[in-house]
């Protein structure tokens, strides 16, 4: 078992940052490929960003293209979501996940997820 808790959500206004960050406890997480899925109110859920275990290599959502920055420090056991110029329609609640898959875009693939943290972007 995996156990993931988000963190640094909040309120920001529009072209701010924040930085989310994601703690992985319990068993290793080594192995394993993280994503970022966020859900917006009355919206489903979905992918923003993935990272592999190994190379480290990045994927994004053309909605947040050149604007976020997923990486991840194993030693730390933790990834991080780095989001810049923010937009109102980036209001949502953001969850990380792990995958034991390489690389995957697909709620399906992923095993293990946080409880969420709500970033709200005001215009």
């Amino acid at each position: 078992q995996v156990h993931l808790v988000e963190s640094g959500g909040g309120l920001v206004q529009a072209g701010g940052s924040l930085r989310l960050s994601c703690a992985a406890s319990g068993r290793s997480f080594s192995g394993y490929s993280m994503g970022w899925f966020r859900q917006a109110p009355g919206k489903e859920r979905e992918f923003v960003a993935n990272i592999t275990w190994s190379s480290g290599s990045t994927s994004y959502a053309d909605s947040v293209k050149g604007r976020f920055t997923i990486s991840r420090d194993n030693a730390k056991s933790t990834v991080y979501l780095q989001m810049i110029s923010l937009k109102p329609e980036d209001t949502a609640v953001y969850y990380c996940a792990a995958s034991k898959y390489y690389r995957s875009w697909s709620e399906s693939d992923f095993d293990y997820w946080g409880q969420g943290t709500q970033v709200t972007v005001s215009s």
